[in-house]
């Protein structure tokens, strides 16, 4: 068997690697020529990959930007990037292009599955007629499914074999196909009715936790005005063995859903007249907490008798979770814009981030070095390379916005 997979970004490689360990033919396509040299070179751009995986599966790879090598595939899995324009809706142009330019060499008893994550019926009124150009009716002449991807960069506990792999078919037979493919990389196949249930499925299990983290960053904003230890609140009610869920504070979502999944889904309800408020309201939480988190800075530096403007801020931590260089979405960088934008000197030190090339900027790669001559230090991303240990000795003054800080009574830190 031969998969085909389309788009080698943090889901198409991992699961081009998977497969191939398993011992099928992949081809994967790309059209950054850059990337697929680099993977012909079995040199890797993910973490979450290392090149000698690369190197270990070489002989059952194949990497090109010409889709038509997609031609030999049995399966082709559609894997690009699903963001949202500059007015938050949902931007399906990487996904048209791929699916174009499929449509002209697709074939007849392929299988197709869409995994980028998108509003429901993309699939079936988006996907399916731009493939059906090809000549070959959809549910008969190839199959189409939908399966959303379930990465979670930097996680080793869960991966894409112990993952369970949700599957939707257009048809029945469809559906068969697909849970077959994946049975021989996940252990678990779960299979839904339709490809609409499986669209859904995966927006609900980021909106859950983006409501959720929208909740606790509200409640860390009262519990600030109240003096109230939101960290210790958490703490409190997560010993609770049923009925709660812990969830974090922090200065703002990012990656490559949470900021996004729920923006596709208001968007489309708009179609059927509905209103998803307690979504949409989740959102602009989530959307604000930066400009929240840039107040509490400019606070902490009247406090000691410093303007924000020309004072030195060191913020700690650019990419948007813990243990990754990932910088999409990140909270960090809209912190960095708006503490700029009133006139600070912002450094930043992140030891996955060497560059910021979209804000001009190079990481301080010595945390001594980036300490010395910081005003305020602000924990944004908290990498468990870094000893903020030391932060809290030599910088003046430390907003943590993680809670990393907890077990210091130090009065010159303050926390989210």
């Amino acid at each position: 068997m031969t998969v085909g997979i389309v788009g080698l970004g943090y889901v198409g490689l991992p699961l081009a690697i998977e497969f191939a360990q398993a011992g099928t033919r992949v081809v994967g396509v790309d059209n950054d020529e850059a990337l697929v040299a680099a993977l012909a070179e079995r040199r890797s751009h993910i973490d979450d990959v290392p090149s000698q995986r690369l190197e270990a599966a070489a002989e059952r790879l194949r990497f090109t930007t010409d889709y038509a090598a997609l031609a030999e595939a049995d399966a082709v899995l559609i894997c690009v990037p699903t963001p949202l324009s500059v007015n938050r809706e949902p931007e399906l142009g990487p996904l048209l292009a791929a699916a174009e330019s499929l449509a002209a060499v697709l074939r007849r008893n392929q299988l197709v599955v869409l995994e980028s994550t998108t509003y429901p019926r993309t699939t079936r009124e988006t996907l399916v007629p731009i493939l059906e150009r090809s000549g070959l009716r959809a549910g008969e002449d190839f199959g189409v499914a939908f399966s959303p991807e379930r990465v979670d960069p930097g996680r080793a506990d869960h991966t894409i074999r112990n993952t369970p792999k949700v599957v939707g078919g257009l048809t029945p037979s469809c559906g068969e196909r697909a849970e077959r493919l994946y049975g021989t990389i996940c252990d678990e196949v779960v299979r839904v009715g339709s490809p609409e249930v499986a669209e859904l499925s995966k927006l609900l299990e980021n909106i859950f936790r983006s409501v959720n983290i929208a909740l606790v960053n509200e409640l860390a904003a009262l519990c600030h005005r109240m003096d109230i230890d939101v960290w210790e609140v958490v703490d409190a009610a997560s010993t609770k063995p049923f009925g709660f869920m812990r969830f974090d504070p922090g200065p703002g979502m990012g990656g490559h859903c949470l900021p996004v999944d729920p923006f596709y889904l208001s968007w489309k309800a708009r179609e059927f007249d509905f209103v998803p408020e307690f979504i949409e309201l989740a959102g602009k939480i989530n959307q604000s907490q930066p400009y929240y988190c840039a107040t509490r800075v400019v606070e902490m530096l009247n406090q000691v008798g410093k303007a924000t403007r020309d004072a030195r801020i060191l913020v700690l931590g650019v990419a948007y979770k813990a243990g990754v260089a990932d910088t999409r979405e990140s909270p960090g960088l809209k912190l960095i814009r708006l503490l700029r934008g009133r006139g600070a000197d912002v450094a930043y030190h992140d030891p996955h981030v060497p560059e910021l090339p979209e804000l001009g900027l190079s990481g301080e790669p010595d945390l001594g070095d980036a300490l010395q001559g910081a005003d305020l230090a602000v924990i944004v991303t908290a990498h468990p390379e870094v000893d903020h240990d030391r932060v809290v000795r030599e910088a003046p003054i430390v907003l943590d916005l993680r809670g990393v800080t907890r077990g210091s009574d130090d009065g010159r830190v303050q926390r989210l």
